[in-house]
């Protein structure tokens, strides 16, 4: 069926992101779901943690679907996904046996099975500020739950008005933004900076995030699990351009991230309280991040200021490409390039979210 958005436009600039997820850890499982819970489908929106291909047909730098990427996944092949491997979205699918691979909605080869079993809406480079996927010209949050609305009339068609309620309200939704808007639009080359403070610039992102949710909300979605932001300021690329010198953390960027992911709490507690059956689980990744980057050797890994691209301190998409050298052992990096962390790292990661986390969203309320 053709798609409402296969059409694309040019852009000029490169948004790079990271926020931290996936739910296993090498072969053991760590959802534990109460008696009788299962999904039918799961459903991600965001950026370039999650994106599983959906910008690969727009003429834009946020892809990711030539090599060094995928260098680890099945076949060498460069899918679109912003890792060595596999991504939170697919581990997310998998961990609840659900499928193997989360497919892009807009990948071309997509079967009628899995539009029944879930699908990824995310696209690189996106956030919850407007201005910030209209500067790439990637997939905004409006466009997203457009695709969404699009995926429900053709679901519809293939299973019938009933269960295509059913899934919708059964389904595991998850969001993936926030740190574009930091990184690339407050803290990048726009006016944002200078026309808001941090109090007043998370207040437009939540704003956003709050129509978003409840639009969400008003098509089904119940179960929604919502990662806040990560400590940007201590990625590759953001330690280089912000970090002076010495490539520290940008104290700014943590600073921002972390004023947001409390009002982020605050807000899901009170959409819960005025949603009848909805369960939106704030998912910390903040300090399970922080602590990988400031004790590798925790988890055996040996490099956290730099990626596996390049030199590691600046390649991301279109300067992470067949041209770049990469390390000789990606396991001994946090990030495969100077955004986007490596597979191992991502299960690592995630991993201790959900303990500390995981209940609230899988488990009884």
């Amino acid at each position: 069926m053709h798609s409402l958005f296969v059409n694309s436009h040019p852009c000029s600039i490169l948004l790079f992101k990271l926020i931290l997820l996936v739910l296993f850890y090498n072969t053991t499982a760590v959802i534990k779901l109460p008696p009788n819970e299962t999904y039918p489908a799961i459903f991600v929106f965001g950026d370039s943690t999650v994106d599983t291909g959906n910008n690969n047909n727009r003429i834009t730098p946020s892809r990711a679907n030539y090599s060094p990427y995928g260098n680890d996944f099945k076949g060498k092949v460069a899918t679109g996904r912003f890792s060595n491997g596999k991504v939170p979205s697919d581990m997310i699918a998998a961990e609840l046996e659900i499928k193997e691979l989360l497919p892009a909605y807009l990948d071309p080869n997509l079967q009628t099975q899995d539009l029944i079993t879930g699908v990824c809406f995310a696209s690189g480079g996106s956030g919850y500020d407007p201005l910030t996927p209209k500067i790439a010209l990637t997939w905004s949050m409006s466009d997203q739950l457009g695709m969404l609305k699009e995926y429900i009339v053709r679901l519809q068609g293939i299973v019938g008005v009933n269960r295509t309620n059913f899934i919708l309200t059964r389904s595991l939704y998850l969001i993936s933004l926030s740190s574009c808007d930091i990184a690339n639009v407050y803290f990048g080359p726009t006016s944002r900076r200078y026309k808001y403070d941090f109090a007043s610039y998370t207040d437009l992102m939540l704003k956003y995030a709050t129509k978003f949710l409840k639009e969400l909300y008003s098509l089904g979605a119940r179960r929604i699990g919502v990662f806040g932001a990560p400590p940007i300021g201590c990625v590759p690329s953001q330690r280089t351009v912000a970090g002076g010198l010495h490539r520290q953390c940008g104290e700014g960027h943590n600073q921002l991230a972390m004023l947001f992911n409390a009002k982020l709490t605050t807000l899901l507690d009170s959409l819960n309280k005025d949603m009848p059956n909805s369960r939106m689980v704030y998912l910390d990744i903040y300090n399970p991040l922080l602590d990988l980057i400031e004790h590798p050797e925790k988890n055996g890994f040996k490099i956290a200021e730099k990626g596996c691209c390049g030199t590691g301190i600046i390649e991301v998409g279109p300067i992470c490409n067949p041209l770049s050298a990469i390390c000789t052992d990606v396991n001994d990096y946090v990030f495969w390039d100077s955004f986007h962390p490596t597979e191992r790292a991502y299960k690592i990661i995630t991993s201790q979210v959900l303990k500390n986390d995981g209940n609230r969203l899988f488990g009884h309320q």
